[in-house]
């Protein structure tokens, strides 16, 4: 009962979470937002579970300052990261990486796992959507993440690309426009 109740809880904060994005009502102002530790926070919060599948983690990352909503931010990395380890091998690798490039700030989050069939790679990002169903109850998790991340990144004017092949692992990039005195845009 008390699984499930907490699968519940998960459940509706993801579907308010969602709401609140489609709706343009998120709390929160716009304002300078460093990647860095956000990304740091995220990967902490999926050690844990990735320790308990011998799954390694490698973080990669640099300061990159942009105009956005923290928690918004907070919600894409680690919904990234968290599928990243959800949808891994046992003794796999996950790989954050966070750069600048050519005036943007690139998230990329790559892993060893499932990967994902070309036929259904661009339906991943719908609510609810699980490639393979018979193992959503043992994976867990609530069908939102990359919804969420999606709806997130369009808040953000953020492109979002993915490769993935399977059997080999998926990489997914969240590329957002740099706020800085050093960024040229």
């Amino acid at each position: 009962i008390y699984n499930e109740a907490q699968r519940l809880i998960t459940l509706v904060g993801d579907i308010l979470r969602l709401s609140k994005m489609d709706e343009n009502s998120f709390s929160g102002e716009r304002s300078e937002v460093d990647l860095q530790p956000v990304v740091a926070h995220a990967v902490q919060a999926v050690r844990q579970a990735a320790s308990e599948r011998n799954i390694s983690v490698n973080v990669s990352s640099v300061s990159c300052v942009i105009m956005g909503i923290p928690s918004i931010l907070e919600e894409i990395a680690f919904n990234l990261c968290d599928n990243a380890v959800k949808y891994n091998i046992e003794g796999g690798t996950v790989d954050v990486t966070l750069s600048e490039k050519g005036g943007s700030a690139v998230l990329t989050v790559s892993d060893t796992g499932m990967g994902i069939p070309e036929e259904k790679q661009n339906r991943v990002f719908e609510r609810f959507y699980r490639v393979d169903k018979s193992h959503s109850k043992e994976i867990g998790g609530t069908g939102l993440g990359l919804s969420i991340v999606k709806h997130g990144a369009a808040i953000h004017n953020a492109k979002i690309t993915m490769e993935s092949v399977p059997e080999k692992g998926t990489t997914i990039s969240v590329e957002f426009g740099l706020t800085s005195e050093k960024s040229v845009l």
